[in-house]
């Protein structure tokens, strides 16, 4: 049970969830799908980048000084720096999402509305663990409703999807003993709602 909890919390883990987000968006329907193929590899490689690897690349550098004992960051404190930082890397890719013409509004959309998220969360882990976890797939999850409720797209599966996977992120969390249950639950809607209304608004 560790074991897998282990690897739903790796596979689901908050930085590949804008590019998991990015190829659901991509592939549910809708006039996304009819973007070039080239223009889509150029988006994904932009967010992948400012998402994933450029916060990751981070990571021996923190170990090395000392900022973070493990790569769980177990210590709320521990988790400022990462965030910060993290928050700047989003920053980035929304810079340049935005003078990529090509790129649709609800991509630029969804992307600002992680960053603000990240602010938030930020802001929140000044004084409270909150599950950073459970706002990404929470996210992801607002994401696909407001597709669905923009778009008239009946994604429900994929909605019900995330939603489920959310359940298994959340008891991984919970078994690892990384959060009690209040900082799942909120983490969760959290996510949830700030990218859901950021979308929409």
């Amino acid at each position: 049970m560790k074991v897998f909890s282990r690897v739903i919390s790796t596979i689901f883990h908050p930085l590949l969830i804008p590019t998991i987000g990015l190829f659901l968006i991509f592939n549910v329907g809708g006039h996304f799908s009819y973007m070039p193929i080239e223009h889509q590899r150029i988006v994904y490689l932009i967010v992948f980048l400012s998402t994933c690897i450029l916060p990751l690349s981070l990571i021996p550098l923190f170990l090395l000084l000392g900022v973070i004992k493990s790569v769980y960051m177990e210590e709320r404190k521990e988790r400022l720096l990462p965030v910060a930082f993290t928050g700047l890397f989003y920053l980035l890719g929304y810079y340049f999402l935005v003078r990529f013409p090509v790129v649709p509004y609800f991509i630029k959309g969804f992307m600002l509305a992680t960053l603000v998220t990240i602010i938030v969360a930020m802001a929140v882990t000044f004084f409270w663990k909150i599950s950073m976890h459970m706002i990404g797939i929470g996210g992801l999850a607002g994401a696909m409703l407001a597709l669905s409720m923009r778009f008239g797209l009946d994604i429900w599966i994929v909605f019900s999807a995330v939603v489920l996977i959310s359940g298994f992120v959340g008891g991984a969390r919970l078994y690892l003993n990384a959060h009690t249950p209040a900082q799942v639950h909120t983490g969760f809607f959290l996510g949830f709602l700030m990218v859901f209304w950021g979308i929409l608004m």
